[in-house]
C-alpha cells in the first residue's frame, strides 16, 4: 500500500477487476464501501496505466525544466493532459495540469528548479578586540561629555 493511499493493495486489486467489468468509479466505490474521491484517482490512473497502476513506482521523480515547458505549451495548444501523461510517462494527469498552471501564472520562471533548503543567513560578526572596545567607550564618553557642554 501506498503511504499517503486510503486503499489497501487487496482493495486495489479489486478495483481493477471491477474496472476490467466495465464498472464506473462510483459503482466500484459503492461496491465496496470506500472513498469516492479514492477511488476517482485511482481510476484515472488505472485508465492512464491499465494493470500498472498497481505497481508501486518511486516517489518525487524529477523533471527538466526542458519537459515541464514543452507538456505546458502542449497542453495549452490543446492536447489532452491523459494524453501528454501517457506520452510522457508521467504518474498522474494532475502533473500536467500544474504545470500549465504555474506556467500560465509565472512563465517560464515558475517551472524553473527551486533552490532547495533555507537561504543561508548573514554571517554572525567576529567579537571585537579590546582594543576596540575601549576605542568605541572612549567615543561615547567623549559625545556624551561633548553634549553636556553644548
Amino acid at each position: 500500500m501506498r503511504a499517503r493511499s486510503s486503499l489497501s493493495e487487496h482493495q486495489r486489486e479489486q478495483l481493477v477487476g471491477l474496472f476490467e467489468q466495465g464498472m464506473g468509479y462510483h459503482a466500484a466505490a459503492n461496491a465496496l464501501g470506500v472513498s469516492k474521491c479514492a477511488v476517482r484517482k485511482f481510476c484515472r490512473r488505472f485508465k492512464l496505466h491499465g494493470r500498472l497502476c498497481l505497481v508501486e513506482k518511486p516517489t518525487k521523480q524529477q523533471y527538466s525544466f526542458e519537459i515541464k515547458k514543452e507538456v505546458a505549451e502542449r497542453h495549452r495548444a490543446g492536447e489532452t493532459a491523459m494524453d501528454l501523461a501517457r506520452e510522457f510517462g508521467l504518474s498522474s494527469e494532475q502533473l500536467v495540469r500544474g504545470w500549465s498552471w504555474k506556467w500560465r501564472q509565472g512563465g517560464d520562471e515558475a517551472l524553473k528548479p527551486k533552490p532547495k533548503g533555507r537561504l543561508k543567513g548573514s554571517v554572525a560578526p567576529k567579537p571585537l578586540s579590546e582594543e576596540e572596545k575601549l576605542r568605541r567607550r572612549s567615543e561615547g564618553v567623549r559625545k556624551f561629555v561633548c553634549e553636556a557642554l553644548i
